[in-house]
């Protein structure tokens, strides 16, 4: 879809976050965060992920489920995801669609990706810098203390997460089939093809809302796995 690298590295409307990754380079940073069956190792927040289909050699559709703080609801997420090298930067970025074999689950609020972006810059060639924006509807009426909470320390949380992950990321890879990168080498994807005419953006409107504003702030769960 039509975002610039400039445009996700833009100051918007966007809580947006950066940190400096010394000695991980970004084409290995670029990996860690296409590499789904890694994540499992570093992302103590997730509970599921799945590829569903592929668009084009560089655009997908996947699933994603997150643990939310109790007493919270979890949430998930049915999102397109593109990505494109630019020269020795990266860029991914996703939003959500509704696709009709994956429809909204009674054991989850379905969230919404407005837009979420990564943009990794090479910094030398044994750094970078990682620079994540993200406007997610959470659906649920949330109280205003959760979302400021969230906004503090989950993103600079995560952003610390995937640092330490791609300092690991080599040596586990150089273990778990270090040849298979379907994100680098596209003809190595073996996902079904999804047509764009079986996917349409996800409205937040349209879907069911969770009042869970009468949440006391006291009673939330915020350890260390899961903030």
């Amino acid at each position: 879809p039509g975002h610039s690298a400039k445009d996700i590295a833009a100051q918007g409307p966007f809580p947006k976050t950066r940190i400096s990754c010394k000695d991980v380079p970004a084409e290995t940073l670029y990996d860690v965060l296409h590499d789904t069956h890694y994540r499992k190792k570093w992302d103590s927040n997730m509970i599921e992920t799945y590829d569903i289909g592929r668009l084009t050699v560089n655009a997908d559709v996947g699933y994603y489920s997150w643990k939310c703080p109790s007493p919270l609801k979890n949430r998930d997420f049915v999102t397109l995801r593109s990505w494109l090298p630019l020269g020795n930067d990266y860029i991914i970025i996703n939003y959500s669609v509704k696709h009709p074999k994956y429809p909204p689950r009674k054991d989850f609020v379905r969230a919404v990706s407005l837009q979420t972006g990564y943009l990794i810059k090479a910094n030398g060639t044994s750094a970078c810098i990682l620079y994540y924006l993200t406007q997610v509807d959470p659906r649920g009426s949330l109280p205003k203390w959760v979302v400021n909470r969230v906004s503090q320390f989950v993103a600079p949380k995560a952003m610390k997460k995937i640092y330490k992950a791609g300092l690991k990321y080599p040596e586990w890879k150089h273990k778990h089939d270090p040849q298979y990168k379907p994100w680098v080498y596209p003809e190595q994807n073996t996902l079904p093809s999804v047509s764009l005419d079986e996917l349409s953006v996800q409205h937040a409107d349209s879907l069911e809302n969770i009042d869970e504003t009468g949440l006391p702030e006291d009673h939330l769960n915020m350890s260390d796995n899961e903030a």
